[in-house]
């Protein structure tokens, strides 16, 4: 094959996926591949065998899960437009706005349907201010309990995607209890909550059985069904971008050995 192009190995990503379909077993949680992070459609019957759904960003991306992924199909966007709510909606199983003002605006639009709304608990675990979902003056989800608690009888779920990079579970479980702190009254007039993605919970040594404990013992406290929303932790280690050095010459540096051959570089997506 010609060079360059990326390379799944399905044996690793089988790897990632056996430890999701034991955390849904262990703590049930259902899981949603992020398709904002991932979206070869290729492999979407094998990752559904392991999966509950798919979850997105965007109308394309709901559309795709839709057609491409089985399972439930999660909308979420930070605004939608007049022109794309209605395909959205025929798209979506659920849909999370990201503000009161959108829930407000395409109220009579959704009746009927399964509505959600994101939640900015504001903490997280990013160091990098520009991924950082909840960084002062973001826009991404509301964070006054009061006003959320104003519009609970007009919702059934609430997302609350903060982790980013996260590797720590001791990290993740102190911000789970700030959350239950700070929205507990509003949770328990929830069916579903949402906990997002960005928790490297198939990386090495992460304490899963810890993860599943902790997920099942918020689940039976608030009598919701968690979901997840797995993007690189579904597919981390799993690809490869080969390539060919076509040329090499020595400009006074020394570099790495290389051969004009392909070469693999592992993708952190």
């Amino acid at each position: 094959m010609q060079t360059p192009y990326y390379l799944i190995d399905k044996s690793c990503l089988l790897r990632n996926l056996e430890k999701i379909s034991w955390l849904r077993e262990a703590s049930g949680v259902k899981c949603l591949l992020a398709l904002k992070c991932f979206a070869t459609w290729s492999v979407f019957d094998f990752m559904a065998e392991h999966m509950d759904g798919s979850t997105s960003s965007s109308l394309y991306e709901v559309r795709l899960g839709r057609e491409k992924f089985p399972g439930e199909t999660h909308a979420y966007s930070v605004a939608y437009a007049d022109h794309e709510i209605a395909q959205v909606l025929a798209y979506s199983d659920k849909i999370i706005f990201n503000s009161i003002g959108q829930l407000a605006k395409f109220n009579d639009a959704s009746q009927g349907h399964v509505r959600g709304l994101r939640v900015n608990p504001g903490v997280s675990t990013s160091e990098f201010d520009l991924a950082d979902p909840a960084r002062p003056f973001s826009r991404l989800g509301e964070h006054d309990p009061a006003k959320i608690a104003a519009v609970a009888d007009q919702i059934s779920g609430l997302m609350f995607h903060n982790n980013c990079e996260n590797d720590s579970f001791a990290r993740f479980d102190e911000m789970l209890t700030l959350i239950e702190d700070r929205f507990g009254a509003i949770i328990h007039q929830m069916e579903w909550i949402s906990l997002g993605g960005g928790i490297h919970f198939t990386g090495a040594d992460y304490p899963l059985e810890n993860l599943a404990l902790r997920l099942k013992e918020f689940s039976q406290k608030f009598g919701v069904q968690v979901y997840l929303e797995p993007g690189e932790a579904a597919i981390t280690g799993a690809a490869t971008l080969e390539v060919t050095v076509l040329d090499t010459m020595h400009n006074g540096k020394i570099w790495p050995s290389w051969t004009a051959r392909s070469r693999r570089i592992c993708l952190i997506c």
